[in-house]
């Protein structure tokens, strides 16, 4: 059955250099910059990049960082906190934004 998602094409990551190399250079420069321990380590920044893949619903990404979180010493218990930090901010935008529809009514039933 062919799906969308090919996790074969991950691996081909790195081809995106083959139609523009400047700016796959930069792209990458700036990505390895970015996951460098700094004030947030390697791990946290990886269980980080594993919530976020989940809440823009990159299959990619969701693999990658499950592989990346625990080769980093991430557990089950910690991979699924963190991916429901991201339900529970993905979940509370949409909430929030019932204000404007809650304050719309109130504004029509005046």
């Amino acid at each position: 059955m062919k799906t969308y998602y090919n996790s074969e094409d991950l691996k081909k990551f790195g081809k995106i250099a083959d139609f523009q190399k400047p700016m796959a250079d930069k792209f990458f420069d700036y990505y390895g910059e970015v996951f460098k321990a700094g004030a947030l380590t390697a791990r946290e920044k990886s269980l980080i990049a594993l919530a976020v893949s989940h809440a823009i619903q990159c299959p990619y990404c969701i693999e990658a960082y499950t592989v990346d979180t625990m080769e980093k010493g991430c557990d089950e218990e910690q991979m699924m906190e963190a991916v429901h930090v991201a339900a529970a901010i993905r979940g509370g935008a949409s909430l929030v934004h019932s204000t404007q529809m809650m304050n719309k009514v109130k504004e029509i039933s005046m």
